[in-house]
């Protein structure tokens, strides 16, 4: 898949393209679905697919204070664009200048850059200065230049919305099921192992602290996990605390993965860890023999539900 990290100014002219536009923050459900539409109607046409999205998220130029906590990487969305079978993603540099383009502007400069035979948004899309560009704004600019413009209903498997908004609020729930089916996969956390205090180790079950990447992090608690690990046998199943260590009165925020009966060296090692189900919340316990039997009975029950639903 190419990658252009262009502006409307800079980007070089191209096409026809058939397009699909949006943020797509986690790249659920909904907009995989988005994706394969479009990237299949390119294939049928002869033509190629090309996705147009936005760095940094237009929420932290417009209105910053309302930011959300994004559930993936720029890196993770273009993974998963490509995996979709764009051939083209346009990254296009958000800013307060470009925030201000009238929907009229932004059209047709889409319109010389990537000569798009046809559109395709979810249901809701809006764009333009103040969100004033709307489904009915591509209709008609569609109809004056040529351009099919197509929409889809982005619904979650309950039959009620599915957005990035509803997403996070599962995991800020520690509902791992519920985002996963909202996503369509597990939700996960990528980034490099690095050392930690190394009190899993003193207590009989080492862990590997991940600095992650991501904004949005499940609610604290233990978690079973499948860390995968490419440079050391794939998958592992993986009991994850998320959290800030109570017990041993921890005011810093750490995400550690016990991966049962696996010994190797991690450090600098890059790990993904996809969220499968949450054992109990985070708990302070009155001493450190309690925690490590509570432990115990964690990777008990977690290695109980990955043999019952990972094998």
């Amino acid at each position: 898949m190419e990658v252009w990290r262009h502006s409307l100014e800079t980007a070089p002219v191209s096409g026809p393209f058939v397009v699909t536009l949006g943020t797509f923050d986690g790249v659920h459900a909904g907009h995989r679905e988005l994706l394969r539409v479009a990237s299949g109607r390119a294939k049928a046409l002869g033509h190629r697919a090309a996705v147009v999205t936005f760095d940094p998220h237009p929420t932290l130029v417009v209105a910053p204070q309302r930011k959300p906590r994004l559930l993936m990487t720029l890196e993770q969305r273009l993974a998963a664009f490509e995996a979709e079978a764009m051939d083209l993603a346009w990254v296009i540099p958000f800013s307060r200048a470009f925030s201000e383009l009238s929907p009229k502007d932004f059209l047709d400069r889409i319109l010389h850059t990537l000569a798009p035979v046809e559109l395709h948004v979810g249901r809701a899309f809006c764009f333009g200065r103040d969100r004033s560009g709307t489904v009915k704004t591509l209709e008609d600019w569609g109809v004056a230049h040529g351009c099919q413009v197509h929409t889809l209903a982005l619904r979650a498997p309950d039959g009620g919305r599915l957005s990035s908004t509803r997403i996070r609020e599962a995991l800020d729930g520690g509902d791992a099921e519920a985002a996963a089916a909202l996503l369509g996969h597990p939700y996960a956390l990528t980034g490099v192992v690095v050392e930690g205090d190394r009190r899993g180790r003193h207590l009989g079950f080492p862990t590997a602290n991940l600095a992650w990447e991501q904004e949005q992090l499940p609610a604290f608690g233990v978690y079973v996990t499948e860390a995968v690990l490419p440079h050391h046998g794939g998958s592992h199943l993986g009991m994850t605390n998320v959290g800030e260590k109570p017990t041993f009165d921890g005011q810093r925020l750490t995400v550690e993965t016990h991966l049962p009966g696996f010994e190797e060296d991690l450090y600098g090692a890059r790990m993904e860890v996809r969220f499968l189900h949450r054992i109990r919340g985070e708990v302070k316990f009155g001493s450190v023999d309690e925690l490590r039997n509570q432990i115990a009975k964690d990777v008990a029950e977690g290695e109980a539900w990955w043999k019952m639903h990972r094998t």
